[in-house]
C-alpha cells in the first residue's frame, strides 16, 4: 500500500444547539478510526472539523440561556473539544463555521458564483411571525399534520405518522415562537442555479466518489428535475450577512460546508501547507467526508456543484453511515436511551464505545443498534477474554522465570505458526481501508482466538510448575504468546488508541507503526505486566441508562416537611367552577430580571396557545421544560403583570425550590383533557 498518499478529512459539522449525544459519536469515532489507520501506515493525513454554529436555531437557543449567540457557541464548543478530547477523537484542528476565516471564505465563493452566473435573486412567498416580525423556517412552524390529523407538528415532517410535507399544507398552524398564526409575505431570496448541474452531477454521481447504496437516490432527485436552491435567509438570522443584499444573510446549509475548506485553510496558515494543493482541481490530494445518510442531498448535489463551479476539485470520496439506535429502539430521553456523550464518559470507558462501534461500521449504510447486554459481552468477551487474555496467560511467566527477557530465538515450528499473524496486517489494512472495521475486528478476534487455542495446547503453566521440566521451551512459548498479543495490539491501535500506548510501555517498546507487526521481538526485556481493561460491570451500564432518563414524575419522600395550614374550606360548587385541563408546554423562556418566573406558552386544545407566567425557575430551566404536560386552570381570568398578560395558571407538585414537579413528556396525556 502506498505510503505517499495525502489526504484532508472531515466529519460533519455538529449543530451548536446542544450537547454531543452516541449518535454524534457513530461518526467521530469512526472518521478518528479511519484516520488513525492512515497515520498509523504512513500517510499524511489531516483531520478537521467544527461547530455549525449559524441559524435560528442557535439564536433561539441562546436566548432560552439568556446570553448571546456568541456567547453560547462558545460554550458548546468548549465542551465539545473535551468530549471529543475523552473520547479520543483527534483532530488537527477543530473550529467554528462564526470565524474570519470562514466568513471571508463563503463570501469569495459567493463572488465567484456571482461571476459565473450561478446565482439568481427570485421572489418567494413564506411565513411570517407578525409578533416576532420574522420569516419562520418549516421547523418553527407547527399545527395538525395534514396526513393523520396528529396536533402540533412540525412544517416539514409528522413525527407521529413519518409523513413530509410542505409547511403550508399544515391545519390550524401557528408559529412556534409566539404562538400566533403566521402570515404570507413576500420576500427576495438568493438562488444557486442548481437546475443548470444536471448534466454535472450526473456525472460525478457514477464516479467512486458516491456510495452505490445512495446513489439511486441521488438520481431519483436528478431525474425528478433539481430546482434552484435558495442560499439565503431573512433578518433576524445568527450568520454572515451577504455583502450586497442588506438584511440578508447566507443560509447555514452554504457556509457550514465552506466551513470545511476555512478549518483547513487556518491550519495551512499554522503549519505553512499549501491549501491549493489539495482543493485545485484535478489535484493528487485527496479529499474524504465522513457523513449521516441524512445529509447525502448536501454533499453530492449541492457541494460538488457549488465546487465545480467556484474551480475547486470535488470530494474523492464520500462515506455515508446509518443512524443509532439504543436497544433497538429510538434515542429517548423518558426510557433513559437518549445518551450525552458526557453521561457515557462519566461512567465507562470511552474505547468500549470505540471498539463497540468498530464492530458494528461497515461499508452498509443499515442503522447500528447499541445494545447494551451485545456491548458489555463483547467487551468482556473479546477484549477482555480473548485479547489481553493473551498477554496476561504469558507474561508472569516471562517476568518471574525469565527476569522479564523474551527468548532469543525461536523453534521452525512455532515461527511457523507464528507467520499467520503478520501476514494477515496486509487484507486487515485493506478492511480498514474500506472503512469496513466490522470485517477487520472480525479478522482480528479470529487471530485472537487461534492464539488462546494454541496457548491453551501448548499449556505453559503445567511446564512451568516442574523445575526438571524445559524452561527455555516455557520461555519460548511465551515468547511467541507476546510477539502475538503485540501484533494484534497494532492492527487495534486505530481503535483503541490508548491500550495501544499501555501495550507499548508493557513490552518498553517505541510507539507502534503498522510496519512494526511484520518484525519479531527475540532478546527484548518488558516491563511488568498490569492489567490492560477491566471487564464491563452490569451496574455501569445501568448508570448510565439512569444518567439518562428524564425523571418520572413520582410521589418524593421529603425529610420533616413544612406544610402550610390549610386555608378556609371551600363548598363543591366553588370548586366545580374551577376548570382544570392538561396543558403542554411548547415553549419556555427565562424572564428578564425576574427571579423565578419563566414565561410559558402552553397548549391547552385551543386554537391559539396560552401565555402564563409561573414560579417554576428554582426547580427547572426553561429548555428541562419544553415539551412537558402540566396541569393548567384554564378559567382564571387573564392578569396583567408587569412582564405582560398571564393567560392561567401553572400547578406543580412539591414543597418548593427544586422540589416542584410537572408532567413528563411521554405521560399519556394530550392538551385540552379535563382534569377530574
Amino acid at each position: 500500500m502506498s505510503k505517499t498518499r495525502k489526504l484532508l478529512v472531515t466529519s460533519a459539522l455538529p449543530y451548536a444547539n446542544g450537547p454531543l449525544h452516541m449518535g454524534h459519536m457513530v461518526e467521530y469515532i469512526q472518521t478518528d478510526i479511519w484516520v488513525r489507520f492512515q497515520k498509523l501506515i504512513g500517510n499524511s493525513c489531516y483531520y478537521v472539523c467544527a461547530d455549525d454554529a449559524h441559524g435560528t436555531a442557535i439564536s433561539l437557543h441562546a436566548e432560552q440561556q439568556g446570553i448571546t449567540a456568541e456567547e453560547s457557541i462558545q460554550q458548546i464548543n468548549k465542551q465539545r473539544k473535551q468530549d471529543f478530547n475523552e473520547f479520543m477523537v483527534e483532530f488537527d484542528l477543530y473550529s467554528s463555521t462564526h470565524s474570519e476565516a470562514n466568513k471571508q471564505l463563503t463570501t469569495e465563493i459567493y463572488n465567484k458564483l456571482q461571476t459565473k452566473n450561478c446565482l439568481t435573486v427570485k421572489t418567494i412567498s413564506q411565513a411570517y411571525d407578525t409578533e416576532k416580525q420574522m420569516f419562520l423556517a418549516d421547523r418553527y412552524i407547527k399545527g395538525d399534520c395534514p396526513k393523520c390529523g396528529a396536533q402540533h407538528q412540525y412544517g416539514d415532517n409528522c413525527e407521529s405518522c413519518g409523513a413530509t410535507y410542505q409547511a403550508s399544507e399544515l391545519k390550524n398552524a401557528y408559529s412556534s415562537l409566539s404562538g400566533t398564526a403566521p402570515v404570507t409575505k413576500d420576500t427576495e431570496h438568493v438562488f444557486f442555479k442548481l437546475s443548470e448541474a444536471t448534466e454535472l452531477l450526473t456525472a460525478w454521481l457514477t464516479t467512486d466518489a458516491v456510495p452505490k447504496e445512495v446513489r439511486q437516490k441521488l438520481f431519483e432527485w436528478v431525474n425528478a428535475g433539481l430546482k434552484d436552491w435558495d442560499i439565503c435567509r431573512d433578518a433576524p438570522y445568527f450568520g454572515f450577512e451577504i455583502p450586497d443584499m442588506p438584511n440578508k444573510y447566507f443560509y447555514v446549509w452554504l457556509d457550514a460546508p465552506i466551513g470545511y475548506m476555512s478549518t483547513f485553510k487556518t491550519l495551512c496558515e499554522q503549519q505553512q501547507l499549501d491549501f491549493n494543493e489539495y482543493w485545485q482541481p484535478n489535484s493528487s490530494c485527496e479529499v474524504h467526508h465522513f457523513i449521516g445518510k441524512d445529509i447525502i442531498n448536501f454533499h453530492c448535489l449541492f457541494w460538488p456543484s457549488i465546487l465545480t463551479n467556484c474551480g475547486f476539485r470535488t470530494p474523492t470520496a464520500v462515506h455515508v453511515h446509518g443512524y443509532l439506535t439504543i436497544n433497538g429502539e429510538k434515542m429517548s430521553k423518558s426510557r433513559g436511551t437518549f445518551i450525552s456523550a458526557r453521561n457515557y464518559l462519566d461512567h465507562l470507558q470511552p474505547e468500549y464505545l470505540r471498539y463497540y462501534y468498530a464492530t458494528k461500521l461497515s461499508t452498509s449504510i443499515d442503522d447500528l443498534d447499541f445494545n447494551t447486554e451485545d456491548f458489555a459481552q463483547k467487551i468482556n468477551s473479546d477484549l477482555v477474554g480473548k485479547f489481553v487474555n493473551i498477554a496476561s496467560r504469558c507474561a508472569g511467566f516471562i517476568t518471574k522465570k525469565f527476569d522479564g527477557k523474551l527468548a532469543t530465538a525461536l523453534p521452525e515450528t512455532m515461527q511457523q505458526f507464528y507467520q499467520q499473524f503478520p501476514q494477515a496486517a496486509e487484507t486487515i489494512a485493506n478492511f480498514y481501508e474500506a472503512a469496513d472495521f466490522a470485517k477487520a475486528m472480525r479478522a482480528i478476534l479470529a487471530l485472537a482466538d487461534t492464539a488462546n487455542s494454541w496457548i491453551n495446547d501448548a499449556k505453559p503453566w503445567v511446564i512451568a510448575k516442574d523445575p526438571n521440566n524445559d524452561m527455555q521451551l516455557l520461555q519460548q512459548i511465551c515468547t511467541v504468546g507476546i510477539n502475538i498479543f503485540r501484533v494484534l495490539a497494532i492492527y487495534l491501535k486505530p481503535v483503541l488508541p490508548q491500550l495501544a500506548v499501555n501495550v507499548e510501555q508493557f513490552l518498553n517498546v517505541s510507539a507502534f507503526n503498522w510496519e512494526d507487526s511484520q518484525e519479531l521481538l527475540l532478546n527484548h526485556t518488558i516491563n511488568k505486566f498490569k492489567p490492560l481493561m477491566q471487564r464491563i460491570e452490569p451496574e455501569k451500564i445501568t448508570a448510565v441508562l439512569d444518567a439518562s432518563a428524564t425523571p418520572i414524575v413520582a410521589a418524593k419522600e421529603v425529610s420533616k416537611p413544612t406544610i402550610e395550614p390549610i386555608a378556609a374550606t371551600i363548598d363543591i360548587n366553588d370548586f366545580a367552577k374551577v376548570d382544570l385541563r392538561i396543558g403542554k408546554i411548547i415553549e419556555a423562556k427565562n424572564v428578564e430580571k425576574a427571579a423565578k418566573l419563566l414565561q410559558l406558552t402552553i397548549d391547552i386544545g385551543e386554537e391559539k396557545p396560552r401565555n402564563i407566567f409561573a414560579g417554576l425557575k428554582s426547580a427547572y430551566t426553561a429548555e428541562q421544560l419544553q415539551g412537558r404536560y402540566t396541569v393548567v386552570v384554564a378559567n382564571l381570568a387573564p392578569r396583567k403583570m408587569r412582564f405582560g398578560i398571564s393567560e392561567g395558571m401553572v400547578l406543580a407538585a412539591g414543597t418548593g425550590g427544586k422540589d416542584l414537579w410537572v408532567l413528563e413528556p411521554d405521560a399519556g396525556v394530550q392538551p385540552g383533557m379535563k382534569v377530574s
